[in-house]
């Protein structure tokens, strides 16, 4: 269904032939590291082959987070992972700093041209058009969601409105002025504009925005949350925005035929699975296991194997319903956020789906707090309550509250309700972690 598709002639490719393209991209990209990369020239030493497979690199080591912003302290402020020269640089932008501190990322104008088009493709993936105006909503500083996301919204066609972030009021008055049908924004984001309107005597469904493209939070693989996003506003919620900055800055989104996300990136970055023993497994229906990118078109600082940290559920490998041939997932939750609680593994976003389980009870907005080194023997955690929620039936909230996360997460839970918009929110990622001394 090619109307329904960006690049049709590359997204119905069947998987053999995006491998055999996938070879090609890799015997030069593999060629350019070892030439231009010190990093790798160094971490991969003297005995490695001139050429290596797609299907052997789990022979080479992995790329960790840490080691490159260790690596970026030691040559600031790219790191000797840059395998370009300095003026091809044309862009740089910083990782959110949600998991440690952030790193610097350099984009050379072919860097920034492939996450444009494999962003669009994405965006368009999930509903955004060029008859639409899509109105973004998130922080136009360094982190890449504000401008490079931008641009993979502009790619679709589609007429952009750069707002970015506060200015509530002025936002609700520019979309009624400008007939903007569309938003791009975090997950959190409609709970507060719905406050803002609410407020003014206003309904949500007044906007008259026919799509909400979500990304940044996790949160969008509980239905429960959605319909409650869709009954409020009259949108169609997609999930619209995988990715990380480091590799790209978007290359998953759901269709409309489907809430499970579409790997999109297949021209820029080859994919492996891992089970908890750091081994590869197949990519098909019902693998578990950590995401793990490697760059095949990559200029500026171009990744081998790097872990993300991501765990994901392979949830289809045959041709969509919307006739794409990329096979699908979910992303379960990371492996750098797990928690052991009593000896069960815990992940924020099995709380997460428990707390937003109760919208007539908890308004979404929570916290982990993790004291000290852990284990632990319960999952503490802080809610704002619904605005609704009466005072007299706070202590049932919490006990069920507490139900839920032992469900969902498996653990035994205590929580702690606070008044609404308590806990501060933010322009970028929510960090659903708090840890003290």
């Amino acid at each position: 269904m090619p109307d329904e598709m960006l690049h049709p002639e590359f997204e119905t490719l069947s998987p053999a032939a995006i491998r055999a393209y996938q070879n090609g991209l890799w015997e030069k990209q593999w060629a350019y590291v070892r030439s231009n990369s010190a990093f790798y020239k160094t971490k991969l030493g003297d005995r490695v082959p001139a050429a290596v497979r797609l299907d052997a690199l789990e022979n080479l080591a992995f790329t960790g987070k840490d080691e490159l912003r260790q690596n970026q302290e030691n040559t600031y402020p790219f790191g000797d992972y840059v395998a370009c020269k300095q003026d091809r640089v044309v862009r740089v932008h910083r990782t959110s700093g949600t998991t440690g501190r952030s790193l610097q990322l350099a984009n050379s104008r072919n860097d920034v041209n492939l996450i444009a088009r494999i962003g669009g493709r994405s965006q368009f993936s999930a509903g955004l058009r060029p008859s639409d105006r899509v109105i973004h909503c998130l922080n136009y500083c360094m982190w890449t969601g504000g401008v490079t996301d931008h641009m993979t919204l502009e790619e679709t066609g589609a007429c952009v409105v750069p707002f970015g972030v506060g200015n509530t009021k002025l936002l609700l008055d520019t979309i009624t002025d400008l007939g903007v049908t569309a938003i791009s924004c975090t997950p959190s984001y409609p709970a507060l504009l719905e406050r803002v309107l609410r407020a003014e005597g206003m309904n949500p469904r007044d906007l008259k925005l026919r799509i909400g493209l979500f990304g940044g939070e996790a949160g969008l693989d509980n239905m429960e949350f959605r319909r409650s996003i869709e009954v409020a506003w009259g949108l169609g919620v997609r999930n619209a925005n995988y990715g990380m900055s480091e590799i790209l800055s978007n290359f998953g989104s759901q269709c409309e035929r489907t809430n499970d996300l579409h790997f999109h990136g297949a021209d820029g970055v080859f994919v492996e699975i891992l089970d908890s023993a750091g081994n590869t497994l197949p990519i098909r229906d019902g693998t578990t296991g950590e995401l793990v990118c490697t760059h095949l078109a990559k200029e500026c600082q171009p990744l081998i194997r790097y872990q993300t940290h991501d765990m994901i559920t392979v949830t289809g490998t045959g041709s969509c319903d919307c006739g794409r041939t990329t096979w699908r997932f979910r992303v379960t939750g990371r492996t750098d956020d797990m928690f052991n609680v009593r000896g069960i593994n815990v992940f924020p976003a099995a709380v997460q789906k428990a707390i937003f389980s109760r919208p007539d009870l908890a308004s979404g907005h929570f916290r982990i707090v993790l004291e000290g080194e852990g284990p632990w023997d319960r999952i503490r955690v802080k809610a704002e309550v619904a605005s609704e929620l009466a005072p007299d039936a706070f202590y049932g909230a919490a006990r069920a509250l507490e139900s839920a996360i032992r469900q969902h997460a498996g653990a035994s839970a205590e929580v702690t309700l606070l008044a609404p918009h308590s806990l501060p929110r933010t322009d970028g990622k929510t960090a659903l972690i708090e840890r003290l001394p």
